[in-house]
């Protein structure tokens, strides 16, 4: 390990995670703590940990619980090692149940110091691993739309055809904030598995099979749509923007209209065009956050489209 991997300890014993982090601290690792089930839940959607490890007999919530709402947070989900353990009974029943719940491990206490470090290691070599195939992967694991990394090849691809063709070009910028119409303290986020899958879905079928379709972060989605010039990609926003409205999402376990805006950037003629495919991208998002950062009515802005118009 080349970092100081994060690991998030639950348990209201503090005689227990103090022992506990006074072995992980001097081994590399940072501890982040929680006593009970519902501060885990908070410090893990906050801190990101590389590694979990929750007590069963937590005093709020049960261990295996706590286990099963992580799982089903895109914060953490499948690839984040938990580790469960216990003070209480450990035999097949609740091994079968920990497992059942999510849990990498369960462990009967009291622990072997020397075991679980080596355990620990291997768990968070692996966590790391897959967060680096993850952030070099073209596609969005949750959506199956590009990722960043996977957008940006596909926009310089797209961005070099239509230079070629001196046909148009234009960028779309999507922020969607399933929470519009929520009650307050509703514990909802955006990055809800189910939420972004259902707004995935609007955006697939609401373009064109020619455009590239991305998720740029949990509630922000970018088109790049070969074609369209600055009349076209406004149009487009306007329209995927409205079919994003009307698609109920998932937000304190019922189902809530969201919030869409967009910031678009197009050009007429993409071989004459100043900047790359990549600054058209920057620029939609930059007109979609300065609408949000302003807390306009408006549900498009496009940036400058004046400054790029189609020749003749």
């Amino acid at each position: 390990m080349t970092s100081r991997p994060t690991v998030l300890i639950a348990n209201d014993q503090e005689w227990w995670a103090r022992s506990l982090e006074s072995i992980l601290a001097p081994n590399g690792f940072s501890v982040v703590r929680a006593y009970t089930g519902g501060q885990a839940l908070e410090q893990a959607r906050a801190t990101a940990p590389d590694l979990i490890i929750l007590d069963a007999q937590l005093p709020d919530i049960h261990g295996f619980e706590v286990c099963r709402l992580l799982r089903s947070d895109p914060h953490i989900g499948p690839a984040t090692p938990i580790i469960i353990t216990t003070a209480g009974p450990s035999g097949r029943t609740q091994r079968l149940e920990a497992y059942e719940a999510g849990a990498w491990e369960f462990l009967g206490q009291p622990l072997d110091g020397d075991a679980l470090l080596l355990k620990l290691r291997t768990l968070v070599t692996a966590k790391l691993q897959i967060d680096r195939l993850r952030e070099e992967s073209l596609v969005d694991v949750g959506t199956g739309l590009y990722s960043m990394r996977g957008l940006r090849r596909r926009a310089r691809e797209i961005g070099s055809d239509a230079a070629r063709r001196h046909d148009p070009l234009g960028c779309v910028v999507f922020g969607v904030d399933p929470l519009q119409g929520a009650a307050p303290g509703d514990p909802a986020a955006p990055e809800f598995g189910e939420a972004a899958e259902r707004l995935a879905r609007v955006m697939q079928s609401a373009t064109r099979t020619s455009d590239a379709v991305g998720r740029l972060s949990a509630a922000e989605f970018a088109v790049v749509a070969p074609g369209a010039g600055p009349e076209a990609a406004l149009r487009m926003a306007d329209r995927i923007a409205g079919a994003l409205e009307a698609t109920p999402v998932p937000v304190g376990g019922a189902d809530r209209w969201p919030r869409a805006r967009a910031g678009c950037c197009a050009v007429g003629d993409f071989g004459e065009s100043p900047v790359d495919s990549l600054e058209l991208l920057l620029r939609a998002a930059t007109a979609l956050h300065d609408l949000q950062r302003e807390g306009s009515d408006e549900r498009v802005r496009s940036f400058e489209a004046q400054a790029f118009p189609s020749p003749g």
